[in-house]
């Protein structure tokens, strides 16, 4: 076909979203995927990409606008890789985002599931409690910011729309700094240089901020003038870690961390109960979502106070502690110690006396406590982006749990995993999406699973 040839320009109609949020439309048949457009617009596309049956372009220029288009507002929009959704309307993401969500049900789960409308943010603004930074140097010059579309090249960080405000301006004042000392940041070409990345965490209860500092080496000479300028400079700076990371990788943190300055914990609060929160533990990234979510949990199991739960991949223990004053008992479990270790701490922080939590992989621990507790009322899973394993499944069905709640940031696995507990004697209630993450692709979904 004459007119499919890298460099070509076609004018399409965008009609549709991809899941990675680039805009969808067709030429003579043929489906072709264009960043920064949305449903509704018309654009002028240059072929950059091909495949037999699909294409991808880049837009040249935009001959007519969507109804859902708006005015990007933050400086990086077009290079960082952060948020996808900076030219489209806010009531217009969430209804996308609710189809993303029916789309995956039906056609990864063959399930026909009510998916309800997204619960959304009144402000959708600054709602991160979390950045990381990696660090490099641009024509001689120290950079710290985000990663650009596609690429690990450092776009400098100036301003950011979606992080709570005291990360930019800690943020800042550390680039700055880092200049004036000459520390030497990291180059992962060649493996050279000092500091890798910076990773910053705030408390939205108490507005304190926590500072890990990331590096190639555990020798770091400037690290106390830097920390005492930063703590001069930065009174909310309550906590400093260095991390040691020697590896060739794209991993962040390496398996060193040590407070140097300050506090151990960052804390913070969703509802009623305090989290102390360590440099190296899972955290939500948005605390007034996720008070939203928790509460979700809470209304889907209708507890009344003589339960006992499994809470399965439990992290810092954050959702079951949430729940531990309304029901009998929880039982988190969790692969990595130092969760389990801040799950403990958490409990005893908040004098919850009904909580236990064990080390381990679900799918290992979930028998052994099975035989230990007898029956359980219910199980919440919380699983990261690649859903649960299948035997965790496989044992959760043949203990004929009568109540589980699945809280997952995926909906392709999601729906995968739904249409297991289905074909093993379950039916799946409506599913809740909740926007955890406004002006980026991802959702965050509740549902419940209950034995037939």
């Amino acid at each position: 076909m004459t007119n499919w040839q890298v460099g070509q320009e076609h004018v399409m109609e965008i009609t549709g979203l991809s899941h990675e949020a680039a805009g969808v439309g067709r030429i003579d048949g043929r489906v072709v995927f264009v960043p920064e457009t949305i449903p509704g617009d018309r654009a002028l596309v240059r072929l950059v990409h091909l495949k037999k049956s699909l294409g991808f372009g880049e837009m040249v220029d935009l001959l007519r606008e969507s109804p859902q288009r708006k005015e990007r507002s933050c400086p990086h929009a077009l290079t960082c890789g952060g948020c996808q959704l900076q030219h489209m309307d806010y009531a217009a993401q969430l209804s996308w985002k609710r189809q993303q969500v029916v789309s995956a049900m039906e056609r990864i789960g063959g399930l026909n599931v009510e998916v309800l409308p997204v619960l959304g943010m009144e402000k959708p603004y600054c709602y991160r409690n979390k950045a990381q930074l990696p660090l490099g140097e641009v024509q001689g010059e120290l950079v710290m910011g985000f990663f650009r579309k596609g690429s690990h090249d450092i776009v400098d960080l100036e301003s950011c729309e979606i992080q709570h405000p005291l990360l930019t301006r800690l943020a800042l004042v550390l680039k700055r700094t880092l200049k004036e000392l000459e520390v030497e940041p990291y180059d992962e070409i060649n493996h050279v240089g000092l500091l890798r990345h910076a990773v910053l965490r705030v408390s939205f209860s108490e507005e304190t901020l926590m500072l890990v500092l990331v590096t190639r080496t555990a020798h770091f000479p400037a690290r106390t003038e830097l920390i005492h300028r930063l703590t001069q400079e930065v009174p909310e700076l309550v906590s400093v870690a260095h991390n040691v990371n020697p590896g060739v990788t794209n991993v962040i943190l390496g398996p060193q961390t040590r407070v140097v300055w300050g506090e151990p914990y960052l804390m913070d609060s969703i509802g009623h109960v305090q989290y102390a929160i360590s440099p190296g533990s899972f955290f939500q990234v948005n605390p007034k979502q996720t008070k939203v979510l928790y509460d979700l949990v809470r209304e889907k199991m209708q507890l009344d106070g003589g339960e006992t739960l499994f809470d399965l991949y439990c992290g810092a223990g954050t959702i079951g502690l949430y729940l531990a004053s309304q029901v009998k008992a929880v039982l988190g479990v969790e692969t990595f110690a130092r969760a389990v270790h801040d799950a403990r701490y958490n409990a005893r922080l908040n004098r919850i006396q009904n909580a236990q939590f064990y080390q381990g992989k679900a799918e290992d621990v979930l028998p052994k406590l099975l035989r230990l507790h007898g029956p359980i009322d219910g199980v919440i899973l919380d699983p990261p982006r690649k859903g649960c394993e299948r035997s965790l499944l496989e044992t959760l069905i043949e203990a004929e749990i009568p109540a589980i709640v699945y809280v997952s940031c995926n909906p392709a696995t999601l729906a995968r995993d739904l249409a297991r507990l289905a074909s093993g004697g379950y039916t799946v209630g409506h599913v809740q999406p909740v926007d955890m993450f406004p002006w980026t692709r991802h959702v965050e979904c509740v549902a419940l699973i209950t034995r037939l």
